[in-house]
């Protein structure tokens, strides 16, 4: 292990280290969260998705940091997507056991989602996260491609968070093949179904904490699909 690596380590203790040993801290992450989720995933998903794009180019290049890569506007479009994935969570588990209700006749799915585990609750968490990523999923990976595309576009810099996004050029850049067959038809049923399972099992207040943990697994599945898209 180089001491990059080992640095690495020690940043991701130091972020979730001090919510254990001081129950006082942890007392006001759980207050906090409760009266600002919006506010508190984006500043989850503005540390640990960007941490996760770190390690991703650590992946790619053999560095934690490069000129141009332009961590500061990565880190806001994460938080800005932090605050729609905080309300995406909550529109779906909210109203996917009430369809299961009233459309499917899984009688008893809202409450499942309340109680502690049970075979029903299982059902029910896996149904939200197959909703959740087949309809929110794919619009925010491709939103988040072309925000990269338009960053590096822009070398990194600041102005990149100010200027125009094209968003027809850079989306008819996409290469397709490796962000349908690889990061939609792969990834989403393969990874995130079950990952977002587990999600929906937690205590609401940790959802979103595990799906900014996931943002560092997201990082590295980038990683893997720009290395994929170069051998295209």
């Amino acid at each position: 292990m180089k001491p990059k690596d080992l640095y690495m380590i020690l940043f991701l203790a130091a972020l979730f280290l001090p919510f254990v040993i001081f129950p006082a801290l942890y007392k006001f992450y759980i207050d906090t969260n409760t009266a600002h989720p919006v506010l508190l995933a984006m500043f989850k998903f503005g540390i640990l998705a960007t941490t996760g794009e770190l390690i991703g180019l650590r992946i790619k290049t053999g560095r934690y940091f490069e000129k141009g890569f332009g961590i500061i506007p990565r880190a806001v479009v994460w938080a800005l997507l932090g605050a729609t994935i905080a309300i995406a969570f909550k529109i779906f588990s909210t109203g996917t056991p009430v369809c299961l209700e009233k459309y499917f006749g899984v009688e008893g799915a809202v409450d499942a989602m309340k109680g502690s585990f049970t075979g029903l609750k299982l059902l029910s968490a896996f149904c939200i996260s197959v909703c959740l990523n087949m309809a929110y999923a794919p619009v925010m990976m491709t939103f988040h491609k072309i925000t990269d595309t338009h960053i590096a576009m822009n070398h990194g810099s600041l102005k990149s968070l100010i200027t125009p996004i094209p968003f027809a050029k850079i989306f008819s850049g996409i290469n397709w093949d490796v962000q349908w067959n690889f990061v939609y038809k792969k990834t989403i049923p393969l990874f995130w179904f079950p990952a977002h399972t587990i999600t929906f099992l937690l205590p609401p207040q940790f959802q979103v904490l595990f799906a900014a943990i996931l943002g560092i697994v997201l990082g590295i599945i980038l990683a893997i699909a720009a290395v994929m898209n170069k051998k295209k």
